[in-house]
C-alpha cells in the first residue's frame, strides 16, 4: 500500500507529542511537509523526517506531493485552515476545538459536505478502550434508563506544558483562542458525553470564571481558567461538566453515568477504568488501559492510525464535522449562558 503523505500545519506541542510520532509509527503514512510560524522549529522538527519545510501553509497546500494534513495551530486560524485544506483537495485531520465561532463551525461541515476529501477532528476520547466499553455498557441497558451525569476534564493549565510554558503561552491569549478552558477540555467532555450516551445536548446553564491564572503583566487571563456547565440530554437527563485549568493535584478525567439501575464508573478510580455499580451487587471493576495524559511516555491516542486508515481504505470519517459541530453548540451555549445568566436552549441538537 502506498503510504498516505502528510503535511503538517503548525509544529508545535500537539504537533511534536501526538500527531509526528503517532503518523511516525505508522507504516502506512509518511511526513514530508512541515509548515509553523517559527520557521526555526518547523526545520527543526522536520528534520528527522528529511522532510520539507514551507514558507506558508498556502504554499504546503499547494504541493501536489502532500495527500493529507493535520492542522495544528491556533484555535482562531482552525476554520480558514481547514476549508483551504479541504478546497486545495486534502484529506484533514484538524485538531479541537472546531473552530472559535459557530459560523465558521457551520461553515466547515458545509465545506467537508460538498468535499470528496476526509474531514477528522481529533476528539481522541472517542478512542479509548475504557470510554468504547462504557458506551456499550450504557447501549446494553446494564445501568437503565440514564438519570445524569457527572464528567470532569481538570489539569494545572497548559502554561505548564505548552510549546512556550509560562504566563505568555498562547492558550492565555484570546486573539488566539477566543475561549479558555471550556474550548480546551470542555469540547472533549462535551463530545465524550454524546458518544457515551448517544444523546447531545439540547439546554445548557454554566458559569465560566477566571479564578487564578495572570498573564505575563499579571493581570487576571482574559479568558477561562474555571467552567462549570449543566448539561440537559434529549431525554431529559441532566448532569454536571467542568472544564478547569485550576486542579493542582491529580489530572481529573473522569465521568460517572447515573441510571435507574447502577452506575458506571470510568477513569474515577486509578486501577479500573471502568466501575460498575448496582443495589446488591458487588462493584463489577474493569482494569482496561490508562488515561492519555500530557506526562511521557505517551500512548498511541489511535486518532492518527484510525485517520490513515478511513483515508486509504475509503472509509467514513471516524470523527465527523457534523459531530463536532453538535459538541461545539453546546460550547458556544455554555460561554452565552455565562454571560448573560440565563439558561439557552439548543433545538438545533434535539435533529
Amino acid at each position: 500500500m502506498t503510504p498516505l503523505r502528510i503535511g503538517i500545519i503548525g509544529c508545535g506541542k500537539i504537533a511534536q507529542v501526538r500527531h509526528i510520532p503517532e503518523y511516525a509509527a505508522n507504516p502506512n503514512a509518511q511526513l514530508v511537509g512541515f509548515f509553523d510560524l517559527s520557521k526555526d522549529r518547523a526545520a527543526q522538527v522536520a528534520a528527522p523526517f528529511g522532510g520539507r519545510v514551507f514558507d506558508s501553509y498556502q504554499d504546503l497546500l499547494a504541493d501536489s506531493g502532500i495527500d493529507a494534513v493535520s492542522v495544528c495551530t491556533a484555535n482562531v486560524s482552525h476554520a480558514e485552515i481547514v476549508i483551504a485544506a479541504l478546497q486545495a483537495g486534502k484529506h484533514v485531520l484538524a485538531e479541537k476545538p472546531m473552530a472559535t465561532t459557530l459560523e465558521d463551525c457551520e461553515r466547515i461541515v458545509e465545506v467537508a459536505a460538498g468535499s470528496d476529501k476526509l474531514l477528522m477532528l481529533d476528539h481522541n476520547q472517542r478512542f479509548t478502550k475504557a470510554h468504547e466499553m462504557a458506551r456499550d455498557l450504557v447501549a446494553s441497558g446494564v445501568i437503565g434508563d440514564l438519570l445524569g451525569f457527572r464528567t470532569t476534564f481538570g489539569h494545572s493549565g497548559p502554561e505548564t506544558w505548552s510549546v512556550d510554558p509560562g504566563p505568555s503561552t498562547w492558550f492565555f491569549n484570546p486573539a488566539m483562542t477566543t475561549m479558555g478552558a471550556i474550548g480546551d477540555l470542555g469540547v472533549h467532555k462535551t463530545d465524550i458525553v454524546h458518544f457515551l450516551t448517544g444523546e447531545r445536548v439540547v439546554e445548557v446553564t454554566a458559569k465560566l470564571s477566571t479564578l487564578e491564572k495572570k498573564d505575563a503583566s499579571g493581570a487576571p487571563i482574559p479568558v477561562d481558567d474555571h467552567a462549570v456547565a449543566v448539561y440537559t440530554l434529549s431525554s431529559g437527563a441532566v448532569g454536571t461538566m467542568t472544564a478547569s485549568w485550576c486542579f493542582h493535584g491529580g489530572e481529573d478525567n473522569s465521568t460517572v453515568l447515573l441510571g435507574k439501575n447502577g452506575v458506571i464508573r470510568v477513569y474515577d478510580d486509578p486501577d479500573f477504568q471502568v466501575i460498575i455499580e448496582r443495589a446488591g451487587q458487588a462493584p463489577d471493576k474493569r482494569a482496561v488501559e490508562p488515561m492519555q495524559t500530557n506526562d511521557a511516555p505517551q500512548a498511541s491516542s489511535r486518532v492518527i492510525d484510525a485517520f490513515v486508515d478511513a483515508v486509504l481504505n475509503g472509509k467514513p470519517s471516524p470523527m465527523p464535522a457534523s459531530e463536532a459541530l453538535a459538541a461545539m453548540r453546546a460550547v458556544f451555549a455554555a460561554m452565552e449562558s455565562s454571560r448573560t445568566g440565563h439558561s439557552v436552549a439548543i433545538p438545533e441538537n434535539r435533529s
